[in-house]
């Protein structure tokens, strides 16, 4: 593909309105050449790009790679909108998803990254590492200060996984005192191995508080064998937990949400596909979609009902994209309606 400092888009706002523009030098990332197009064409809204590739006959690709975009190409703005019921958009308009939610965004990270924690415990971590390099010494700390740090590992961990394995601990206590070689310990082999079976006791106590604040993805697990329970089941029986791949395994009701509340939604929705295709909002059907997720995940996790009986519950989950033709005689997508990975997964990310 020629490469050359000037950049001529045409750049497709909409179904019936397209600029011209000229770029004296091509931006270094995407997101700088979405800045300049901003800029360039007046436009307050926020939008992700779309290309004709020339590799696929010029069919319309996300456009990842500044360095796939050739040096005179076509550009389609895909517009993100605030869930906004009086609004209006085009056919590709994309909602973003307005659930509130403080759930993990993140899977398990190539190269654990170590928080920061407390003033007080940066500072020791800095004189220690600095009294290691020089003299070797191990830098001992207060209980109140490995507690501080335990606490941010813990929480920095849930960002990844509720229920981390062996090898996920042994990363981020290896990353620790990477980071931090004051904090290896003498008579250890890897100089990690008492941080590491302190972090799997933590990620347990940090779980049982996040249970009883009421974060769902934990509390399903609660209610097992204990000493005032004895007749539950094993502590370690029927976990469930995230599949590999999955984030947000069973987010949180959105903010001012009850299950009465969304459940009128999702009936709302049922409504909605009683009606013509053109009679449809879409755009109402979308919002409902993305606000009633976590109540269909809480359904999934907890009562794991037959495909048959989610088919006949959530009937419009399962309609298939619609299209129509455009002026020009090609076909274009109307709407993509939320597919059964709604229902049985969640949104990948990162």
């Amino acid at each position: 593909m020629e490469v050359t400092d000037v950049l001529r888009l045409r750049v497709i706002l909409d179904d019936v309105n397209a600029e011209r523009l000229i770029l004296p030098s091509r931006p270094e990332t995407v997101n700088a050449l979405i800045i300049e197009i901003k800029n360039k064409l007046n436009l307050a809204y926020d939008f992700r790009l779309q290309f004709q590739d020339p590799e696929f006959d010029n069919a319309l690709c996300n456009l990842v790679n500044i360095e796939d975009l050739p040096s005179k190409a076509t550009i389609k703005i895909v517009r993100y909108l605030e869930p906004d019921l009086s609004s209006t958009s085009t056919d590709d308009t994309l909602l973003s998803d307005n659930t509130d939610s403080l759930d993990r965004l993140c899977r398990w990270p190539e190269i654990y990254v170590i928080p920061t924690f407390s003033y007080e415990v940066e500072h020791a971590l800095r004189e220690g590492n600095y009294a290691f390099v020089k003299e070797g010494k191990t830098l001992s700390l207060t209980r109140d200060q490995k507690h501080n740090i335990l606490d941010g590992m813990a929480a920095e961990i849930y960002k990844h996984k509720a229920y981390p394995s062996t090898k996920n601990i042994l990363m981020a206590a290896e990353a620790l005192v990477s980071k931090h070689p004051c904090l290896k310990e003498k008579g250890s082999g890897t100089g990690y191995e008492g941080w590491k079976n302190s972090l799997r006791f933590k990620m347990g106590n940090y779980r049982t508080k996040l249970s009883r604040a009421g974060i769902k993805d934990v509390a399903v697990n609660a209610g097992k064998r204990s000493r005032t329970y004895p007749e539950g089941a094993a502590s370690r029986a029927k976990i469930k937990r995230p599949r590999r791949g999955e984030i947000n395994f069973m987010p949180n009701y959105p903010q001012g949400e009850t299950k009465d509340t969304l459940e009128n939604l999702r009936l709302e929705m049922v409504e909605q596909f009683k009606k013509t295709v053109t009679d449809r909002d879409m755009i109402i059907i979308h919002q409902h979609m993305q606000r009633t997720f976590a109540l269909r995940r809480e359904e999934i996790v907890n009562s794991a009902p037959p495909i048959a009986e989610l088919k006949e519950d959530g009937l419009h989950s399962f309609v298939k994209p619609n299209s129509t033709v455009n002026s020009t005689g090609s076909p274009i997508k109307i709407y993509r309606i939320p597919s059964m990975l709604h229902l049985t997964s969640t949104h990948l990310s990162c």
